[in-house]
């Protein structure tokens, strides 16, 4: 297989493995763990997942526009005006997520990464390449996943096992 036809899967392995632990520290958790926060002014256990999943499905559908349309309503899951997820369904929301991330890893190329996203948000240009932008998000999991981590184990719960 030529350099330019492997598959960014093999090259981004590993997230995987923290998919699965946001999902374990996640999935058990009853509707008054997931409201915890490690201070009054910070995000909810809950409020985290959901943004992790709505930032995923922002970057990954309606930017690069990966996947479906049926997966465009998890992208408003951290809005102010949101309903309050349970486990079971940020559990479902983080799955759903990464199965977009991970299909889309599947198809894309090395070549692939130095595509350009163009386009104007909040009244300022931008230029993304598809490598900053899978980056970003890897990145911004990491933040908010040991975000979760330290609020759970700030409150005696088990957090991400890493």
């Amino acid at each position: 297989m030529a350099e330019n036809d492997t598959s960014l899967a093999t090259l981004y392995k590993g997230w995987d493995v923290y998919q699965e632990q946001l999902v374990k520290a996640i999935s058990p958790l009853a509707a008054e763990q997931l409201a915890l926060r490690a201070a009054p002014n910070l995000r909810s256990v809950g409020m985290i997942a959901a943004h992790i999943v709505g930032v995923r499905v922002r970057w990954f559908h309606r930017l690069m526009g990966e996947g479906s349309v049926d997966i465009h309503l998890l992208g408003t899951w951290d809005r102010p005006d949101a309903p309050i997820r349970s486990s079971n369904e940020l559990v479902d929301g983080l799955e759903e997520s990464w199965q977009l991330i991970q299909n889309s890893l599947a198809h894309w190329t090395l070549a692939d990464l130095d595509q350009i996203f163009e386009g104007t948000y909040s009244g300022e240009e931008y230029s993304l390449t598809r490598q900053w932008i899978i980056w970003h998000v890897i990145e911004h999991d990491l933040h908010h996943g040991g975000e979760i981590s330290l609020t759970l184990g700030a409150h005696g719960l088990v957090g991400l096992d890493i």
